[in-house]
């Protein structure tokens, strides 16, 4: 098996492989990995089931401890693909307060910010008029 990454790989069962890709991958890559689904209001809004996730936007944690909490993107870790959350945070030994490191797979975004004309940049992202 090869130790570099390659852009031609398609696709692999082996959960081996799958890691390796993720983990091999160069960081134009890997904001590909930071895309999350969409609320369902959002995503017939926008005619797209995913997207990638950004500061500000709102999301709603899907799995694990914090189940059903929503807050704001503080920051993203592209490297880790993880994301921390405004509101969810622990207490340390000290005292003091910790933000904890989400996994993008497990949210789901509430509310976009759509500020950026960039992010709407494609036609099929871009919010579609009603026509009554």
């Amino acid at each position: 098996m090869k130790k570099n990454f390659s852009t031609a790989w398609k696709r692999s069962k082996a959960p081996r492989k799958q890691r390796k890709y993720r983990h091999n991958a160069p960081l134009h890559t890997r904001t590909s990995f930071m895309n999350t689904m969409l609320s369902k209001d959002l995503a017939k809004k926008y005619g797209v089931g995913r997207i990638r996730v950004r500061s500000g936007d709102k999301v709603k944690v899907m799995r694990g401890k914090y189940r059903k909490t929503e807050g704001k993107v503080d920051t993203l870790n592209i490297k880790k693909s993880t994301v921390t959350i405004t509101g969810i945070e622990r207490s340390k030994k000290d005292g003091s307060k910790a933000m904890i490191p989400l996994q993008v797979s497990n949210l789901m975004i509430v509310d976009l910010v759509t500020d950026d004309k960039k992010r709407f940049a494609d036609k099929s992202q871009a919010p579609k008029e009603k026509n009554n």
